[in-house]
């Protein structure tokens, strides 16, 4: 992450879930490379987000996974990870996992 911009991992905390779920289904839409990319993808997410504050957090994201893959930080655990390890369920019960499902 650059120093100008956020380095923690609550650097998302201005976005909701909604919006960042918003946010991936407009860029999935659009994809890389689209002429004027955020303003397509600030309007798709109804003007809640301005087009630089949807170019800053794509920035963000950008730069936090250039920093996992390099390995200087580490790979996020979340709370699914693990439940399926070489064919045995981990966690919850099987009949569990299917109704969280």
């Amino acid at each position: 992450m650059s120093g100008s911009r956020s380095s923690s991992p609550n650097s998302n905390s201005g976005w909701s879930r909604k919006e960042n779920k918003m946010f991936e289904e407009a860029l999935a839409y659009y994809g890389e490379g689209t002429p004027n990319l955020w303003d397509k993808v600030s309007s798709a997410m109804g003007g809640i987000k301005s087009a630089e504050e949807v170019r800053l957090h794509y920035e963000d994201l950008v730069d936090d996974v250039k920093m996992i893959e390099s390995g200087r930080v580490q790979y996020p655990k979340y709370k699914t990870q693990g439940f399926w390890t070489r064919g045995k369920v981990h966690g919850p019960s099987k009949a569990n996992w299917q109704q969280i499902t």
